[in-house]
């Protein structure tokens, strides 16, 4: 019950801590201006001379300017800044106020004080402790002004701070370039006839859509994510579901005599079955509730390791409350049972369809486990070939589905081969066990083999769990050496630079124009490399769309190509419409080299030339970059939003970082040596899999809880046996030590099957799993010193699963337990 309360309890922790985690992917906005009909974005902004334009067309609809941007809080850190057309937002509210016969709601409008006044949401004015009234400073790009909080949004959880549009454009630097228009339609204006005014009336390359299709296309970028901690989720359960087949086995074998009786007098195959399907099925009830209760108290430990990892790697979300609704329970109490049902339907089958003289056989089911030992390995063989073959295909609906239903099978496979496995391995240790062990070792082979069909039930469920570990911390320990390979070669610069805002994926503050020319005069600095970085949308993906200096890039040697002369590659750069692009841009999009990809930069759609492929796994969604010159002759005004620079040989870098820091102290920007970037980048990647570690930490809390209980059968079933023991003249010592030594060799048992089958996984992990869902090529190394130490853990952890059910079979009395038959 409680195997299955845990499996239950991870899985609607992780969707519940998921759904909060990535928060409702609705904009702030609303709060602000109200529910948006159409949203006009572009790649590298929209010219705000379009509004002329749009405001002529024959519809009934407002278009209002936005800019959304990072800002920095003198005193306070960063939050998000959001400039809106102030005055045209009031007016519709109060118009839409006086239609609802409320029109003293606005009565304190007043359009004068709006360029100095804000909104700002209950959570920033809760933290930092303002109220309507208080007055703060913000630090933009090109300027720094005064404000005065003119309301606080009520139920808004997340930072960010409203003010008027021309506020914005000045603090960010960018008067004339808007972020995105929002298009508010008229209660009688039809929206497919305006829709395609709007789209006639702008650029081919800007996009026109739904608030909800821009959700959409979010929730599509964390699909994989989340997909893949569900996928783990179930560990537990398939874990747990091995177990609750190995208790209905034991109970049926327990049972054979009361089962055998009841035949005889007249009980049916049905009734039988349903008796045990009928425990299970409460056993998974109860299970289920526990772990309904259970996973609510995890998913509210979960959420904000979940949120800071989808914030750092994908998308900006307030995570909202855990919300356990009816169908969350409903499904928890679904799976939990069916789990356990469908477990059980084998075993408890096998019981119904047994004769009643066969029933009371003793020994029928474990002669029938070794009889069928070699049909067992042909079908572990063909779920082997399978699984292989099923790894070779692509992903479907971008989903490594495939990769999942080949994983499955290599754990059937393992399973189908455990009895022989089981088999063979104490056939070969037969002689050690009596040379070092005596009698004890001796018995505890044979009974291994002897219960057989318990034994290797047991092995499988802990093996599963094992080779979950394994496979996992593989995976995740070739990742991170990957990642620290790479991050050796892209970070050689000695200080990097930023404008101030939150480190996430897509957002790319601008850094003041003059910021360039200043580091440039510094003494010491031997090179600079700027970059420009804004989103685009290619096939209907977002990516990044960089420039760089190309000549500074192949001097330092900062790209590591999948094929090509790196140099070489490079050098074919500036001054022509080539590009290099990340080996995820690659994958997701099937580009190859001297492929052609079209890119909309401002008004124009550029076609470029694909001169290389890089290695990169800073983001999943992928990268397109051009040399600098390529960028300004389409979009001259387009600021810089990262700064690397080389300080030359035998200078001081701490002392050019401090002069930096001095000289730019009028500027809100983060400046980070070397070092303490490559640190960040390693803990964010360590956190990213915290929540892993944590779904394998219970899968193997399962096992063990099993093992225990299954040893503890084990003795129950065999206690006839060792009162026999016990009359030959077996010390109680002894027998402590023979079920000590039982739990030993399962744990050996299950720990060189779970190596096996974890390499296995691995490598389906890797190869197939990774590559389908985010593109990125990652390097095999094994952390060989952290499986070793992880294996020793379980097997002695396996042995002390043992220890009760040692000291309960040594505390038997022997005359009982003869006589109890």
């Amino acid at each position: 019950m409680l195997s299955i309360g845990l499996g239950v309890a991870v899985v609607i922790a992780i969707d519940l801590a998921g759904d909060a985690a990535t928060g409702s992917f609705q904009s702030s906005l609303t709060t602000l201006v109200g529910k948006v009909d159409y949203e006009i974005t572009a790649n590298a902004g929209i010219d705000q001379n379009i509004l002329a334009k749009l405001n002529t067309l024959p519809i009934n609809a407002r278009f209002s300017p936005m800019i959304e941007q990072p800002v920095v809080i003198t005193g306070h850190g960063a939050t998000m800044l959001y400039g809106i057309d102030t005055v045209a937002a009031l007016q519709s509210t109060n118009a839409q106020s006086s239609q609802a016969g409320d029109a003293g709601k606005n009565s304190e409008f007043d359009p004068t004080q709006l360029e100095n006044s804000a909104v700002v949401s209950k959570e920033l004015a809760t933290r930092l402790g303002w109220s309507k009234g208080s007055t703060f400073e913000l630090r933009g790009t090109q300027s720094t002004h005064g404000f005065t909080v003119r309301e606080v949004a009520a139920d808004e959880t997340s930072s960010w701070i409203g003010v008027d549009i021309e506020a914005a454009g000045a603090l960010v630097g960018a008067p004339n370039k808007l972020d995105r228009l929002e298009i508010f339609l008229g209660p009688d204006q039809n929206s497919d006839a305006a829709e395609k005014q709007i789209r006639a009336a702008i650029p081919s390359t800007w996009d026109l859509e739904t608030p909800g299709a821009r959700s959409e296309e979010n929730r599509r970028m964390l699909r994989a994510f989340r997909w893949n901690l569900r996928v783990l989720s179930y560990i537990s359960l398939l874990v747990g579901a091995f177990l609750i087949y190995n208790t209905v086995a034991v109970s049926v074998v327990r049972r054979r005599t009361e089962i055998g009786i009841l035949r005889a007098i007249g009980v049916t195959a049905r009734g039988v079955l349903f008796v045990f399907l009928g425990e299970s099925l409460m056993l998974g009830l109860a299970g289920a509730i526990v772990g309904i209760a259970l996973g609510r108290f995890l998913a509210g430990t979960l959420v904000g390791m979940l949120s800071q990892t989808v914030n750092a790697l994908f998308v900006t979300s307030t995570p909202g409350a855990v919300d356990l609704g009816f169908w969350s329970i409903a499904g928890a109490l679904g799976i939990g049972t069916a789990v356990a049902v469908l477990s059980a339907w084998i075993p408890a089958r096998e019981a119904a369809r047994v004769a009643p003289a066969e029933a009371m056989r003793r020994a029928i089911v474990e002669h029938e486990a070794r009889i069928h030992a070699r049909r067992d390995l042909i079908i572990a063989a063909l779920c082997a070939v399978a699984a292989y073959v099923l790894a070779q295909f692509g992903p479907i609906d971008g989903r490594p589905i495939l990769g999942y239903v080949s994983s499955l099978l290599a754990v059937a496979s393992a399973a189908m081969v455990s009895p022989s496995f089981v088999n063979a391995v104490v056939g070969i240790l037969r002689k050690p066990l009596v040379r070092f062990a005596g009698a004890e070792g001796l018995i505890a082979g044979r009974s291994l083999v002897a219960s057989l069909a318990r034994t290797s039930i047991i092995v499988t469920a802990l093996a599963t769990a094992i080779a979950m570990m394994i496979s996992v911390a593989v995976m995740v320990g070739s990742f991170r050496e990957t990642v620290q390979v790479w991050l050796e070669s892209q970070l050689r610069a000695d200080i990097y630079l930023r404008a101030a805002g939150p480190p996430v994926t897509g957002v790319y503050p601008a850094i003041a124009a003059p910021v360039e020319d200043i580091i440039r005069k510094t003494p010491g600095v031997a090179a600079v490399d700027v970059f420009h970085a804004f989103d685009i949308r290619y096939q209907g993906l977002k990516a990044t769309f960089g420039a760089g200096s190309m000549d500074v890039i192949r001097r330092y040697r900062t790209l590591r190509f999948l094929s090509g002369d790196s140099a070489a590659i490079l050098a074919s750069l500036p001054g022509r419409n080539r590009a290099i692009v990340s080996e995820p841009f690659s994958a997701k999009h099937h580009i190859r080299v001297g492929d052609v990809i079209n890119i909309p930069l401002g008004t124009k759609t550029v076609p470029l030339t694909v001169a290389g492929i890089y290695y990169d796994y800073s983001s999943d969604r992928g990268f397109v970059i051009v040399d600098r010159s390529t960028l300004l002759k389409v979009l001259p005004d387009q600021p810089l939003t990262n700064i690397a620079v080389y300080v030359t040989p035998g200078a001081d870098k701490t002392a050019v970082r401090r002069i930096l820091e001095s000289r730019l102290q009028d500027y809100p920007l983060q400046i980070a040596p070397n070092d303490l970037l490559r640190r960040q980048a390693i803990e964010v990647f360590d956190r990213t899999f915290t929540v892993t570690y944590a779904l394998e930490a219970v899968a193997i809390v399962v096992a063990m809880l099993g093992a225990a209980n299954s040893l503890l059968a084990l003795v129950l079933d065999r206690r006839r046996e060792i009162g026999l023991i016990r009359f030959l003249g077996a010390a109680t010592g002894q027998v402590r030590r023979m079920i000590l030594m039982e739990a030993g060799l399962l744990g050996l048992l299950a720990s060189l099957l779970g190596l096996a089958l974890g390499m296995a996984l691995s490598l389906v992990l890797i190869y197939v799993v990774n590559k389908q869902s985010f593109g990125w090529t990652i390097q095999f190394h094994p952390p060989v010193l952290l499986l070793a130490g992880a294996l020793l853990l379980v097997w002695a952890v396996t042995v002390l699963a043992g220890v009760y059910p040692a000291r309960f079979a040594a505390r038997l009395q022997p005359v009982e337990v003869v006589h109890e038959e």
